[in-house]
């Protein structure tokens, strides 16, 4: 099941109150979908994409992650290649397959090795591969980018 990031734990919302307002704009709020299984890691990415304008979804496995993408029709993607019940590209294989989220940028962001699966991952229709522990101010720029 999705974890809307209201329902990420109590810490969020102390630690949201401490960060500065969300920009308000003439345009709606972009919205990226975070599938990784680790729950600590989609927290920290939640505070960071929040403080920098962004709504936020999640999901923990390839299941959720699909169904997630086709109910919320995110403007962006951030994909882990290690799930629980598939693999990121499969997830992408699926996802690039449905009309409807065909377009939708995908960044995989992984603890998997650079050498070996990069090209792999932007053959699969990645955008861009970071490795993990990310460069949060690089994945930042890059998601900007990718925005518009």
């Amino acid at each position: 099941m999705p974890v809307a990031s209201r329902e990420l734990p109590y810490a969020l919302d102390y630690v949201s109150h401490q960060l500065p307002p969300k920009p308000t704009a003439v345009t709606e709020m972009k919205r990226i979908l975070v599938i990784d299984d680790d729950r600590f890691l989609r927290l920290g990415l939640n505070i960071r994409l929040n403080a920098n304008g962004y709504d936020t979804c999640f999901a923990s496995d390839a299941a959720s992650a699909i169904r997630t993408a086709l109910e919320q029709m995110p403007d962006l993607i951030i994909l882990d290649l290690v799930l629980p019940d598939a693999d990121g590209y499969a997830v992408m294989q699926t996802l690039k397959a449905h009309p409807d989220v065909a377009d939708v940028p995908i960044i995989v962001l992984t603890g998997r090795d650079r050498c070996t699966h990069e090209d792999r991952v932007r053959e699969a229709g990645a955008m861009q591969f970071f490795q993990k522990p990310v460069d949060n101010s690089r994945l930042l720029m890059r998601i900007r980018q990718l925005l518009g």
